[in-house]
């Protein structure tokens, strides 16, 4: 098994971007975070006209979530639909939802027009019902039902029969189909974004940590790894889960750093390939699997939640076992890469957008839901540095709640363990 590298980065073209060095530069708009929010900011303004914003990379493009996540590519958010209809009313729910909605449509379309490759499949998402149950069908019906009158978004039923026509295994029953959903290879997507971005002529700087943020008259003044200064009149901090703490407290402590675990096997002959669908899997539980066929015959495999990070043999142990739960016919297939990975969460479950101060921009805690999310931050903060359209005022509803360090950690993996112990009892 490789242990020095994820399989997105194993099978993706190298691509170096210069750091910044001991230069000083002087801009308009800084971003911290070469990630897909940072990016997809950066691409924002530059369809908007602003041609050359500045993007900070600590480690690599990709290095965090976004070039580590299962590829998923279909709208929503982590709090799920029907909490934002308690949340927000019908019609601003709606709204919202539709946002992410747009920012799928975005992403194919940046895909085609800047001619990225990375191995889109439209093969839509499958949500399977773990359970099996008469009452987790019906719950099932009644998502479906929810998102279709409420959301305007049709996901289909699919009968258990055809669910196991195309997935070898007894494990579940039903399941809805969301047929507007496709995946990708996310660190080939964020690489190409930003090559995109350089190529208008942006620019982005890799191994150019941010090490201090200072006030500078009516900007800001950024200290950067290897004796580098920026200053800026406007700056986007997009860091998420490896946002260094310590850096803007007020941002750091408003979002949980929670790991998530991803596992890639050897090529599958056509025999032994138990995933007979173009979609992308994932179940009803709270720590549900997510997994789908990879274009040379793997199964990529991810799931659990935690706050602890592991190493990758510990890892591929723990996906491992998950996998033959469902695919005991697999015993014998190897395991040749495994990874773990960041997310940020807020407490709320929702992206935190606003402006920490008059030219302080932010975006983080997109949690396990964040490919779409993250492109509709970048267009709505784009609209907002721009001019365009002030960023709008239910954003302050899921703001910087704090999450109390060590302690809200350790609450976070409680409740997650409470889940996974409910889910247990259900099957």
């Amino acid at each position: 098994m490789d242990l020095e590298q994820t399989w997105y980065q194993a099978s993706a073209t190298p691509q170096v971007f210069e750091p910044l060095g001991g230069r000083t530069l002087d801009v308009d708009v800084a971003i911290l975070g070469g990630g897909f929010a940072g990016l997809a900011t950066a691409r924002a303004l530059q369809e908007r006209g602003f041609k050359n914003p500045v993007l900070l990379e600590a480690q690599q493009v990709g290095h965090g979530a976004s070039g580590r996540n299962g590829g998923f590519v279909f709208g929503g958010f982590s709090r799920g639909p029907a909490a934002l209809l308690a949340d927000l009313g019908p019609a601003r729910a709606r709204t919202l939802y539709a946002l992410s909605r747009d920012a799928v449509r975005t992403i194919r379309r940046r895909i085609d027009e800047l001619q990225i490759d990375c191995e889109r499949i439209e093969g839509g998402a499958l949500w399977v019902d773990w359970f099996r149950s008469p009452a987790s069908l019906k719950a099932l019906r009644a998502e479906a039902s929810l998102l279709r009158d409420h959301f305007g978004v049709q996901w289909d039923e699919i009968a258990p029969e055809q669910v196991r026509q195309w997935l070898e295994t007894e494990r579940y029953g039903a399941a809805l189909l969301e047929r507007d959903a496709f995946h990708f290879h996310p660190l080939k997507y964020a690489r190409g974004l930003a090559a995109a971005i350089q190529r208008e002529g942006g620019a982005v700087f890799e191994h150019s940590a941010v090490q201090a943020v200072m006030r500078e008259g009516s900007g800001w003044r950024l200290n950067v790894q290897g004796g580098g200064t920026l200053h800026c009149q406007r700056l986007v901090v997009a860091g998420g889960g490896y946002l260094q703490r310590g850096l803007l407290p007020a941002l750091s402590g408003a979002r949980l750093p929670i790991a998530t675990y991803v596992m890639v096997t050897e090529p599958l002959p056509e025999n032994l390939q138990p995933v007979r669908t173009p979609a992308a899997i994932y179940d009803t539980r709270f720590a549900f699997d997510y997994y789908r066929k990879l274009q040379d015959g793997r199964l990529l495999w991810g799931g659990r939640i935690s706050i602890l990070e592991r190493e990758p043999q510990r890892i591929a142990e723990l996906l491992r076992a998950d996998l033959l739960k469902v695919y005991p016919q697999l015993r014998d297939v190897r395991v040749d890469f495994a990874w773990g990975g960041l997310m940020s969460y807020a407490r709320h479950q929702m992206p935190q957008l606003g402006e920490l101060a008059p030219g302080l921009w932010y975006a983080q805690s997109f949690g396990g839901h964040g490919v779409a999310p993250t492109t509709a931050a970048g267009e709505l903060l784009a609209e907002a540095l721009v001019g365009a359209q002030p960023l709008d005022a239910l954003w302050r509803r899921y703001g910087l709640s704090p999450v109390y360090g060590p302690a809200g950690l350790l609450a976070a993996q409680t409740q997650y363990s409470w889940a996974e112990f409910r889910d247990w009892l259900r099957s």
